[in-house]
């Protein structure tokens, strides 16, 4: 995004002139050397069948920067996983394929809920979850860059921009979120636009100020799947397991680092990748499921913070909710108007409705059990609770590879 402005608490690296990746990829490869980088995957059996990745496999070949790449395939067959395997064996990296449905890794995930630390249910958030312990288990790289496998304008100034913030060491960065505007000829990222930054500000305005919301309201793109990091922050971090994967992560890293070792980075122009259906008649599904999740992680994030929630609270949040939602609206048609886009005013309108609709949900649930669904525990515990673990884990992966390439 064409400007240079930093909020107050995380500093944003912006892209300023033509791309230079040349000299971006060459100064990474340097780094690489000795601080190496894993690039995490989570994915679906039809997202690797994709012509989305095929372009991202393509780019990939290129990045000598990555020291080792590990994909976590969703709910797949063993013939879906054979499959998986045999495309990602065109990459040149160390590649190890993580068969989360498979025999061993069940056998795995039943060993965690009987010594009491459930991995959650399936999800990115497991995924990636089980792919940071297999990292830490294989010992071979300190920095771990995740990113979706959907993206269909992928690149490797793309790539190397998420990672260069934190594997530059003079930078001392831990961690590192991309950001990007997401437009075709109309405007998309509806629950970032329309949910997320309006309740957030909401929020800030009825407790006077938060520094997690301070925090939370720095990100341009809090909600993007594209990140970096620190290995110890995979050893530290409690993630959820569902939609609220993304408020999560950056939860725990407020959590524990200082905002002034935490960025961001424009890195890319536009990213274009499948779109969600609102789904608004159905509370289990597209952007609605969505929503409620993150407003359930925001609310819990919050009430572990000290703040007191209580049915006045929300009845006035969804009220503060939809003033801010409603100005929002203004500014993006205004968005839209300047640069000759689409844009639908009453489809953003329903949008919103939709989104009040699932903040009373979340709201409901969080009232009816504060707790709810536990986060999956960090590493360290898992580690102390269940010795030998990361072993298991790790024997498990590559006997599974191994299996594969020997049928």
């Amino acid at each position: 995004m064409a400007d240079f402005y930093h909020p107050a608490m995380v500093a944003t690296l912006h892209r300023l002139g033509r791309p230079k990746t040349e000299k971006l990829i060459a100064e990474l490869e340097l780094y690489g050397r000795v601080r190496p980088i894993a690039l995490i995957l989570p994915a679906l059996y039809p997202d690797v069948v994709s012509e989305a990745m095929e372009g991202i496999i393509e780019r990939l070949k290129g990045a000598r920067f990555i020291n080792e790449v590990v994909l976590a395939l969703g709910p797949a067959t063993n013939d879906e996983f054979r499959h998986v395997k045999e495309i990602m064996s065109a990459l040149p990296q160390d590649v190890k394929i993580i068969h989360t449905k498979g025999r061993r890794l069940q056998e795995i995930y039943r060993t965690f809920e009987e010594n009491g630390v459930s991995a959650g249910q399936d999800g990115k958030g497991r995924s990636a979850w089980t792919s940071y312990g297999y990292v830490l288990a294989s010992g071979k790289s300190s920095i771990i860059a995740l990113h979706d496998c959907d993206i269909m304008n992928y690149d490797l100034d793309l790539l190397g921009r998420l990672c260069y913030p934190v594997a530059n060491p003079t930078l001392d960065y831990v961690f590192c979120k991309g950001y990007y505007a997401r437009v075709t000829d109309k405007l998309h990222g509806r629950v970032t636009r329309l949910f997320l930054t309006p309740i957030v500000r909401a929020l800030q305005k009825m407790v006077g100020g938060h520094a997690f919301l301070e925090f939370l309201d720095s990100f341009r793109y809090p909600l993007s799947g594209e990140f970096s990091m620190v290995i110890d922050l995979a050893r530290v971090n409690r993630i959820p397991w569902d939609w609220g994967l993304e408020v999560g992560v950056l939860s725990e890293v407020y959590r524990n680092y200082s905002a002034k070792r935490v960025c961001q980075v424009d890195i890319s122009e536009n990213y274009e990748h499948k779109h969600q259906a609102l789904s608004a008649e159905d509370p289990s599904t597209g952007l609605m499921k969505m929503s409620i999740d993150i407003a359930k992680t925001l609310f819990r994030t919050l009430s572990s913070e000290g703040l007191v929630f209580s049915e006045a609270f929300f009845k006035t949040l969804v009220v503060a909710y939809l003033r801010f939602a409603e100005d929002t609206i203004m500014r993006y048609e205004g968005d839209a108007a300047i640069n000759g886009l689409r844009f639908d005013r009453h489809e953003e309108a329903m949008t919103v409705d939709a989104f009040t609709n699932a903040i009373s949900a979340a709201a409901k649930a969080i009232m009816d059990n504060p707790l709810g669904a536990p986060l999956i525990p960090n590493w360290n515990r898992v580690i102390s609770a269940i010795p030998g673990v990361l072993e298991r884990l790790k024997a498990a992966v590559e006997e599974d590879n191994m299996e594969t390439a020997k049928a």
